[in-house]
């Protein structure tokens, strides 16, 4: 007999493990204990950019299908690690409240030129010891799934082939209510948002109506805007305080429809009394409001990857943003890459993971409080981003710093 779900406290689902391989740079890269905000640090080429796409490619596989996905990435010619055989694999640890830790694995091979999934599956440990129970498990189109809220070992498999070997088990089952564990992680994916955001793209002009989530390019921007001034104004107000300090002399931002159907984003600063056009704003200013309705959005999505915010951005106003993103974490799941030394002192040694190249080429990773030294500096006073462009970190310099973070120097 099913037992009922244990009642867990308010909140959604966070990514607490990360396990990539044969993905580009990312031969074999794992990152543990994932804080809620998770800040990647690097030279060029090191593979922030590429985990950050792990997420990117793993939302669209379930968006757009694995297909869309794997030849906009160049398939496993371009995708593969070089030098290597074998499927490129992603396995992710979550939790959802009041549920044990879940794991989900996927391993896409290539096949005549097509992506298949040579592996997708789906286990949890209900109690504190035992063998994990794998409660979804299909290959290339065929496997089984248990059904219900609380899947057990005692319940029964039923064997539900999919159309073809390129669809992914989870996006497919996960729209039947008799599969809510499965559905529960298809929601959290699809949910996730990851962001290339653009003022040129926020300078557009888009249709009319009012829409609730900003795009990936922040192209719908004066839509968002709209419809937090006609569902959540307090939200909107919220927005417009922090702007106000961040931006000089910012009164507000307007949406407004025209008679042509389309949506004019106008921003009025003082001390003039007609708003400017949004495609004549700084690029800083249409940057930053993006940020912030991002991050203050009313229902923030489950996960959001930035990155590189400094761009565009006063270095200044970076380290404010960094302490906004850790606020926000409290109600979503954040990962941003940074090069940026001014929003790293804005950032606490755990939050931190340093990668670099090894000599092999592949990706290597550490987080910046386990590097020996970075904690006792940080307990004296110094910022991470003065330790970085020190070298502390290992990386400040990657003209010099072409290997593994070593000891930090005493600082004089």
């Amino acid at each position: 007999m099913k037992t009922k779900r244990p009642r867990g406290t308010p909140g959604r689902a966070r990514i607490e493990y990360l396990k990539v391989q044969n993905f580009r740079v990312l031969r074999e890269l794992e990152f543990k204990d994932l804080t809620p905000l998770t800040v990647l640090l690097g030279p060029n080429g090191s593979g922030k950019s590429t985990v950050f796409d792990v997420f990117a490619f793993l939302a669209e596989c379930f968006e757009l299908g694995l297909r869309r996905a794997w030849d906009k990435r160049g398939r496993a010619k371009e995708l593969r690690t070089r030098g290597s055989d074998g499927p490129v694999t992603i396995e992710i640890k979550y939790r959802e409240p009041g549920f044990p830790l879940i794991t989900y694995h996927l391993a896409v091979d290539e096949r005549a030129g097509g992506p298949v999934v040579a592996e997708e599956w789906l286990q949890w440990r209900r109690g504190s010891s035992g063998k994990p129970f794998r409660f979804l498990d299909y290959r290339e189109g065929r496997g089984r799934a248990v059904s219900g809220e609380l899947p057990d070992e005692r319940d029964t498999r039923i064997d539900v082939p999919l159309k073809s070997a390129d669809l992914l088990a989870v996006n497919a089952l996960g729209q039947f209510a008799e599969h809510p564990r499965v559905a529960a992680l298809r929601d959290f994916i699809t949910g996730w948002y990851v962001s290339y955001l653009s003022a040129d793209s926020a300078r557009g002009q888009p249709e009319a109506g009012p829409q609730e989530r900003m795009t990936r390019s922040g192209d719908n921007l004066a839509n968002v805007i709209q419809y937090l001034a006609e569902q959540h104004g307090h939200h909107l107000e919220q927005i417009f305080d922090v702007l106000r300090r961040r931006v000089p002399r910012i009164e507000r931002v307007l949406a407004e429809p025209m008679p042509d159907g389309r949506l004019l984003l106008q921003i009025k600063d003082a001390p003039f009394s007609h708003p400017v056009l949004a495609k004549f704003a700084s690029d800083g200013t249409l940057k930053m409001l993006a940020y912030l309705v991002l991050l203050y959005d009313p229902a923030p999505p489950p996960f959001i990857g930035i990155e590189e915010p400094e761009n565009f951005l006063h270095p200044r106003l970076l380290p404010e943003l960094a302490e906004e993103c850790r606020a926000a974490s409290s109600r979503t799941q954040l990962l941003v890459t940074t090069h940026s030394p001014f929003f790293l002192n804005g950032l606490r040694p755990e939050e931190v993971r340093v990668l670099w190249r090894d000599e092999q080429g592949y990706a290597q990773t550490r987080r910046a409080v386990d590097l020996p030294g970075v904690t006792e500096f940080v307990k004296q006073g110094a910022l991470l981003g003065q330790l970085w462009m020190e070298g502390q970190l290992g990386v400040g310099d990657p003209l010099v710093n072409q290997g593994a973070p070593s000891r930090p120097r005493a600082r004089l």
